[in-house]
């Protein structure tokens, strides 16, 4: 009798094994898997989470692609998700974002504010710090609404700029990129130690945030130069066959990225037997369509089509992935049939007509990883829906933000994840980069740079609060002592990291029929001791001057011998539509120029050989408004404001020519040295006076100094902006959805 039940025992655990491992399922016996238990060992590492077992496979995933859209596995069946999140950065004011040191505590209350945003999911770029996996598991354990992760891996820029080919140098680059992926993998299931590296994460990674693992977005925005010289120097490349992944009529740098593709999968199953939805970065620039209307030749040479890659045995499947802005490139702007467009209120709607235009050419799911507007001061790219790069109050952005995701969902696509959830101080933009000190960047704020301020969350100076609100309130100004005393009135000054703020107190002002004059001297040696076109006269050289008349009339001027717009756009012919200005290097010249700021560059349009002149608009024009984000009729690109007997100003450091404040220092004599040079400075000069006709003659005195401590460290605080309520509330709907 015992023989017999040692028998039977033995032929049933023979039967278990021959199930798990899939071997009796061509005979009808249903796989049993140890991956859809509540608890799970991988590699040693316990796991609690409710999976679905690929059989034929012996894989397990939470996650899939089917459709058009992400499925999640729940309760024991696949459940449909609209994927609506927020890009995620590295920074904070003053770090970079190599520097990697935002806390545990940080990620943790803000991956409660994104989830209370009615968001299901984030995306990083590359691999973050231990603190961002474990509070990202931490949250997701207690919370009602968890928050879904795209994980990137990052390619090394250095790299590309270098060589330029993906397979340069014994594939340099594509061994990089590989060995970082398999790296990532690790961390994601909570089984990697990473030493140091000087811009990396490291450190040792035990949150296993595999089951709230979305899909894998590797790679970046690719430059077209990179795709095509790889292409052309490697015909040989076009073909691979990988175990999951493999080519069909791919060009060598799309076989470059499958190789990629193919090495995450398999390591991700041989090592944790897990799979995830997958995709590359993308852009339009390297779109699988042609732009028959794309004035910028660089921007329409390059494809890049995952079409082109294959999958077999990957039931989480892949998607596509793009980078979908409405301003950029120009195309969007120009193409015919985009602007022939229109939507439900017979205007034109270019950014919905690019989405069924790039829906129409892939098979997969898509997602729109990218798309966002920055609410900046300065502007870099116009767009002719007016959604624009910059230029946009934060109330608009959310409006346009909304009206973006409902393009995205109702042209079929996955998803769309907002670019980006904080505001970064370190970022740069083309059009005034020129005018800034790069490592210098984290420590102040410039709200004339788009890039710094694509964020819902904004990353204001001051510890709790901002030192002054335009806002015709005075209360700012308690305990400030006046710069300025003349027989007009009073004229205070203060400063952060952001802005140069002034309070006048003019006696007997009108405010909508007189005109008020503030000139500032900035840099010895230079600045006019006149103003042709309005009648003044200063004691000492003045480099800029404000004139305040009205709510619609006021502006801060330069004088034309230190205009580094024209300087750098105009007198180098950047700029070839605007003529040289002769004598724009004689010094006390008496004229006062506009401050422009330039958008974009003379173009001619394919297909039609429509010529668009040179872009720029007067950055110098000052909006009245109400800057007290807790006022009902608050305008974030509010420049002054006039209350209780005084205005209140507030002007960017850039403006001032300022490249960085928090070290003291401005563009030099730029006509001297032959390009912007920092140099030194320790105070302002300023004066001010007020006429009741403007053809009057008027002499201003400088009659006050302001100077201010220099800082490494910044202060800041949080603020959601009002688009973050306004989305909170719209998508509440797909939210409602998931349920």
């Amino acid at each position: 009798m015992k023989k017999i039940i040692i028998s039977v025992l033995a032929t049933i655990l023979v039967l278990f094994f021959l199930a798990q491992t899939g071997i009796l399922a061509p005979f009808g016996v249903k796989q049993v898997s140890f991956f859809t238990r509540e608890k799970v060992k991988r590699t040693g590492v316990e796991k609690s989470k409710e999976e679905y077992s690929d059989v034929a496979n012996h894989v397990s995933y939470r996650f899939k692609v089917d459709g058009s859209y992400f499925h999640l596995y729940q309760n024991g069946d696949w459940k449909e998700l609209f994927m609506t999140g927020v890009n995620i950065g590295a920074s904070e004011p003053a770090l970079f974002p190599g520097d990697l040191t935002i806390s545990y505590d940080t990620y943790l209350r803000w991956f409660g504010y994104i989830s209370e945003m009615n968001c299901n999911c984030i995306r990083v770029y590359t691999t973050m710090r231990p603190q961002f996996y474990l509070a990202l598991s931490d949250f997701n354990k207690s919370a009602d609404k968890p928050i879904y992760l795209f994980q990137g891996v990052w390619v090394n820029e250095d790299d590309i700029e270098r060589l330029g080919d993906v397979y340069a140098e014994n594939e340099k680059i594509l061994n990089g990129f590989k060995a970082d992926t398999l790296a990532t993998v690790d961390v994601i299931h909570g089984n990697a130690t990473i030493p140091e590296s000087p811009g990396k994460a490291s450190g040792t990674y035990h949150a296993d945030v595999s089951r709230w693992l979305a899909g894998w977005i590797i790679g970046i925005e690719w430059d077209p130069n990179l795709v095509i010289n790889s292409d052309d120097q490697h015909p040989e490349q076009r073909d691979y066959d990988g175990k999951y992944l493999y080519t069909q009529s791919a060009t060598p740098f799309e076989a470059f990225l499958c190789r990629v593709g193919d090495a995450l999968v398999e390591h991700e199953v041989e090592e944790y037997r897990f799979q995830a939805p997958l995709a590359f970065t993308n852009w339009i620039t390297t779109d699988p369509l042609s732009h028959p209307n794309e004035p910028h030749f660089d921007e329409d040479k390059a494809t890049v089509n995952t079409e082109n890659i294959k999958t077999r045995n990957f039931g989480a499947g892949m998607f596509a992935s793009y980078h979908i802005y409405p301003y950029y490139p120009d195309s969007l702007n120009y193409q015919e049939d985009y602007l022939a467009n229109l939507n439900e209120e017979g205007e034109v709607d270019t950014y919905s007509a690019y989405l069924k235009d790039l829906r129409l050419v892939h098979t997969m799911p898509m997602l729109v990883a990218e798309f966002g507007i920055p609410t900046s001061r300065g502007m870099g790219h116009e767009s002719v829906m007016g959604y624009n790069q910059g230029r946009v109050d934060e109330n608009a952005q959310g409006a346009m933000l909304e009206d973006m995701i409902n393009s995205i969902h109702r042209e079929g696509y996955a998803g769309g994840l907002m670019f980006t959830w904080q505001d970064e101080w370190f970022k740069r933009t083309w059009n005034n980069v020129m005018f800034d000190i790069p490592d210098r960047r984290p420590f102040w704020s410039n709200i004339q740079t788009t890039e710094q301020n694509f964020g819902i969350l904004a990353f204001d100076p001051g510890e709790k609060y901002c030192l002054c609100y335009p806002d015709g309130e005075l209360g700012d100004w308690n305990g400030v002592e006046p710069t300025v005393t003349n027989n007009q009135g009073k004229l205070y000054i203060q400063s952060d990291e952001r802005y140069l703020y002034m309070l006048v107190k003019p006696e007997k002002f009108d405010f909508n029929n007189d005109t008020l004059y503030i000139p500032i001297n900035t840099i010895s040696g230079q600045g006019n001791t006149k103003a042709n076109d309005y009648h003044l006269t200063f004691d000492d050289g003045a480099d800029f001057l404000i004139k305040i008349h009205g709510a619609g009339d006021s502006h801060i001027f330069v004088d034309r011998y230190y205009d580094a717009f024209n300087y750098h756009f105009v007198e180098s012919r950047i700029l070839a539509d605007y003529p040289v200005i002769k004598d724009a290097d004689q010094k006390d010249s008496g004229v006062f120029d506009e401050m422009l700021m330039c958008y974009g560059y003379h173009m001619t349009i394919q297909g039609t050989n429509k010529e668009i002149p040179d872009k720029t608009y007067e950055t110098g024009r000052l909006q009245y408004g109400n800057a007290n984000p807790d006022s009902g009729d608050y305008a974030s690109l509010t420049d002054f404001c006039y209350g209780d007997g005084g205005i209140e100003l507030r002007i960017p450091w850039q403006l001032l020519n300022v490249m960085d404040p928090s070290t003291h220092q401005q563009i030099g004599d730029f006509f001297e040295d032959q390009v912007f040079t920092p140099q030194d400075f320790e105070s302002f000069d300023f004066g001010f006076g007020f006429v009741k006709n403007s053809s009057l003659q008027m002499k201003i005195k400088f009659e006050g100094s302001y100077s201010y401590k220099e800082w490494n460290t910044p202060t800041w605080h949080e603020r959601l902006k009002p688009s973050y309520y306004q989305l909170q509330s719209y998508l509440q709907q797909y939210r409602d959805k998931e349920k």
